[in-house]
């Protein structure tokens, strides 16, 4: 009857029970209605399809849009052998294994024990003394004790809602940590591509430039032109050799940092030299909305704000009693022989209710610091919200700005070697001097690498802007650690999208 009435009691404390503090909701946040930029949103997209990615397949390679096999490669060794994404992974093992330990409370601790014990009893002073010894006592005991205490104001609960939402805001965590690194590693390859261009232009110049120095020298051989031609055509091909051999530098450095990215040793590693021509692809934008589903770090800023909203409930529940409900029950015996016969048999059952009555105000001061934290949640993640749309703003700004400076910077190429073809014509008619070739020269080469420049710029600007859409991931990609997602507080429920591909792949790369 004693068993019954205590299960009997232990369901009505669990029927009745409930879990104080608020119930999440997400912040409210600016959203607009559309980018500022909306000329690159509408640039044309008929040579790209929309990407149909297989459940066994890996999701958004948003690289691969580049065409682009030697990236793709490396990008592919990211994902394995990068040591920041691996400690990214450690950390959210070890906020996976604290949502374990937080769901542990909701179960009974039980524990058993073997204890042997050997004591001598002392005469009590009242008795008459005597000359024999106190008898010696062996005492054998095998206890099995078992607590549990209720969750009646959903202390554990909310615990286990913010650990979750802290697991979820750690994987949204290392996403970010894998786009940073992708990202990281495509514009470090186009910056090297980029070195490999202007080192291209500067030796093919160095060639046109001994070419031009041979026919001075021939031409000062044969008394028409004067030693300061030959001299200064010496200087400017020494000049533009220097030039390429400080570009080694450069490179030497951008290297070292791809061979870190992959995990490898700087001496273990190389690139052959490649030149850069094609331009960035066109990204397709979504709408402003839908960036808050697709950037991981703003996802992760709003976990933070669903696990500090939990944390309101756990100081709550300070504010309440608690009931710890025990049993122990096992063997105990002088003798090992009868150790496991009926008589020998002890349990127990029991309850106990606390209240805290007076904490000099710790139990407030806790609940206001969790308020304070939530509040601080609250406002970093409409900041991230804020720095996602500048982030995009910039980029395709940038875009379209540097697409505007090709366009100039193609006309003024073609002016300098308009001017450099006359200044040679000239030189070579006898009209003018070197000088004028020497200026013409190095309008032309400075043009020159200013497209190159340009060109290196745009990619950059292109992997920045995929950066800042969040590549290929949504928030509905996220673990939900095994909680229904309206238990769980999580996201909204995805909606059903062809792709998870903010790139998709170019139908002809």
């Amino acid at each position: 009857m004693m068993s019954r009435s205590v299960l009997l009691a232990t369901v009505l404390l669990l029927t009745a029970a409930c879990a104080v503090g608020p119930n999440y909701k997400r912040p409210s946040v600016p959203v607009p209605p559309a980018y500022k930029e909306p000329a690159h949103a509408a640039a044309d997209t008929s040579q790209w399809k929309t990407a149909e990615p297989q459940d066994e397949a890996s999701r958004g390679k948003w690289w691969t849009a580049y065409g682009d096999p030697q990236l793709d490669a490396l990008e592919e060794q990211v994902s394995v052998s990068n040591q920041t994404i691996a400690q990214a992974e450690a950390q959210y093992r070890a906020v996976r294994a604290a949502v374990r330990l937080a769901r542990s409370d909701f179960f009974p601790t039980v524990a058993v024990g073997a204890s042997a014990t050997r004591s001598s009893g002392v005469a009590s002073r009242s008795s008459a003394p005597t000359s024999s010894a106190p008898p010696t006592v062996t005492n054998y005991q095998l206890p099995l004790e078992a607590s549990w205490e209720p969750d009646l104001f959903g202390r554990v609960r909310r615990s286990a809602e913010s650990s979750v939402a802290s697991a979820q805001a750690s994987a949204a965590d290392l996403e970010s940590v894998r786009l940073a690194m992708h990202a990281q590693l495509a514009t470090l390859y186009f910056t090297l591509r980029g070195l490999d261009t202007q080192r291209q232009l500067l030796d093919s110049t160095v060639a046109a430039y001994a070419t031009a120095l041979q026919i001075t020298t021939n031409r000062y051989q044969q008394g028409v032109v004067s030693g300061v031609d030959v001299a200064q055509a010496r200087a400017q091909l020494e000049t533009t050799r220097a030039q390429a051999i400080d570009l080694g530098v450069a490179r030497a450095q951008v290297e070292h940092a791809v061979a870190i990215l992959v995990g490898k040793a700087p001496a273990d590693f190389a690139l052959a030299p490649e030149a850069m021509h094609d331009a960035p692809p066109e990204t397709p934008l979504a709408l402003p909305s839908e960036l808050l589903e697709r950037r991981p770090d703003v996802a992760a800023a709003e976990r933070r704000v669903a696990a500090a909203n939990a944390q309101i409930g756990v100081a709550k529940a300070a504010f309440f009693p608690s009931l710890t409900l025990s049993a122990t029950g096992g063997y105990q015996s002088s003798t090992l022989a009868s150790f496991f016969s009926l008589p020998n048999r002890f349990w127990s059952l029991g309850s106990a209710l606390a209240e805290t009555l007076f904490s000099g105000g710790r139990r407030r001061a806790v609940s206001a610091q969790a308020r304070a934290s939530y509040d601080a949640a609250v406002a970093a993640y409409r900041e991230s919200v804020l720095d996602a749309f500048g982030e995009v703003e910039d980029n395709l700004a940038a875009l379209r700005i540097l697409a505007e400076e090709v366009q100039q910077q193609t006309q003024a190429v073609d002016a300098t070697n308009r001017l450099l073809t006359l200044a040679k014509n000239r030189y070579q008619s006898g009209v003018t001097s070197y000088l004028e070739v020497m200026t013409a020269q190095s309008a032309a080469l400075a043009n020159d690498r200013t497209a190159v420049d340009l060109l290196t710029r745009r990619m950059i600007a292109s992997v920045s802007l995929v950066k800042a859409l969040g590549g290929g991931w949504r928030a509905s990609d996220l673990p939900y650690g095994g909680v229904p997602m309206a238990q769980s507080a999580a996201a909204p429920p995805a909606r059903p999208v062809p792709d998870r591909s903010t790139v998709a792949a170019p139908a002809n790369p």
